[in-house]
């Protein structure tokens, strides 16, 4: 029996991984255990949007358009312009309704990538690193190979994309942003957006910006997105840039599986060609209760003023024993540990969950090496999506594991 031949490229996920790390390790069973591993919101889904889904049930009986339907379509073109204070898009050949940013990351690349016109190797993805693993499968099963830009701590994590050398850029067809960053949470500038354009142009290549995280943020100003930047720097017609978003955090549905892309017509009508055959069409149910969430901002308003609280409590409590700040965005704490007596990123969350049951995610398994470097190594991933008193616990626990190792140096 044969196979697609790039399956064997692929890693575990991360938490396959950790799954393995803890295989042999008996947490200790007088803590309760809690668990900052993974990035799915705890936070209540907002009873608006559980009645839609009911109230539209009769939506099972029709097959859904692929395209979607011409009132979501419409809020979320609404609600672009309101978030980002640009021009209305397109609904008809600039939005296109998607079963979660996941699921359409990993397909935009099947309609960007064309194996047969790089003369010079396969072509190229540049993903950032530490990345989401998505953006890796997504290069290989499109017959791509990723190419990884190491985030560098003294440009808020922003890779330093002026060191890639042009032989690769010449083999870029598709570059991953993701902005607010998974796991560091910084958020790209304007002068970010405009180096990325300037190179696009310059060589070519599709920008897909992943903003997923854009409406949990602790400043302000709200994070800057790519249509939003593309408008600024004069490129109204968005050419070669789509940006995906989600309601999975904004809206706390996770499990609703409801996103869009947005942007370059010409992109979005190819993508909805392929879309047609993947047979990935929106359920009509959950395009209802989409166009609603979309459409409210209330609820996301009182979502991230949960999160604004949670981090100002938290953060400073595991500053007194980790090296950490309080990130752009996202709801993620991306911690170094190395100072803990030299302790890697593996250890501390292996012995963290042996002794205190807390779990948190090694950054090593959210990069790869490149380099010379995994970006990741001595860091941890901390998932704050909890509600506050089992987020303050974990904290006071790894506090507590902290000062441990402290004294044991």
């Amino acid at each position: 029996m044969t196979f697609h031949p790039h399956l064997a490229k692929l890693q575990p996920y991360p938490f396959e991984k950790l799954k393995r790390l803890f295989a042999d390790t008996k947490p200790n069973a007088s803590f309760k255990a809690i668990s900052l591993g993974i990035g799915e919101p705890k936070h209540p889904t907002p009873e608006f949007i559980k009645q839609a889904l009911v109230d539209n049930m009769d939506g099972l009986a029709n097959y859904p358009l692929t395209a979607g339907s011409e009132a979501l379509r419409s809020s979320i073109s609404q609600w672009i312009t309101r978030r980002y204070s640009i021009p209305a898009l397109n609904p008809a050949t600039q939005i296109l309704p998607v079963n979660g940013s996941r699921e359409a990351l990993f397909s935009l690349a099947q309609t960007i990538i064309n194996t047969e016109q790089c003369a010079n190797g396969a072509p190229l993805i540049i993903c950032p690193n530490p990345f989401y693993q998505i953006y890796e499968g997504a290069a290989y099963l499109s017959g791509a190979e990723p190419y990884f830009a190491n985030a560098n701590p003294s440009r808020n994590f922003a890779p330093d994309y002026g060191s890639i050398p042009e032989e690769i850029w010449k083999r870029v067809q598709l570059l991953f942003v993701c902005s607010p960053g998974n796991p560091t949470g910084a958020v790209l500038n304007l002068d970010d957006w405009k180096e990325l354009f300037d190179l696009s142009d310059r060589y070519g290549f599709v920008i897909a910006a992943d903003e997923c995280y854009s409406e949990i943020y602790f400043k302000e100003d709200a994070p800057l997105g790519g249509l939003q930047a593309a408008q600024l720097l004069g490129r109204a017609d968005y050419r070669r840039l789509i940006s995906l978003s989600s309601l999975s955090k904004r809206s706390n549905v996770p499990g609703m599986r409801s996103g869009f892309v947005a942007g370059d017509a010409e992109i979005v009508k190819n993508f909805l060609l392929y879309r047609t055959y993947h047979g990935s069409a929106m359920s009509p149910m959950i395009q209802a209760a989409s166009a609603l969430a979309w459409n409210d901002e209330l609820h996301v308003q009182e979502n991230r003023t949960k999160y604004i609280k949670k981090f100002a409590q938290i953060t400073p409590i595991l500053k007194e024993v980790l090296d950490v700040d309080l990130p752009d965005a996202a709801f993620y704490l991306w911690a170094k540990v190395d100072h803990l007596h030299g302790i890697s990123d593996t250890e501390f969350a292996r012995r963290l969950y042996e002794q205190y049951n807390v779990t948190v995610l090694p950054g090593s398994y959210l990069a790869r090496e490149a380099h010379g470097m995994n970006p990741g190594q001595n860091r941890i991933r901390m998932a704050l999506v909890a509600e506050v008193e089992e987020c303050l616990e974990a904290a006071q626990r790894i506090v507590a594991f902290c000062k441990d190792l402290l004294k044991n140096q």
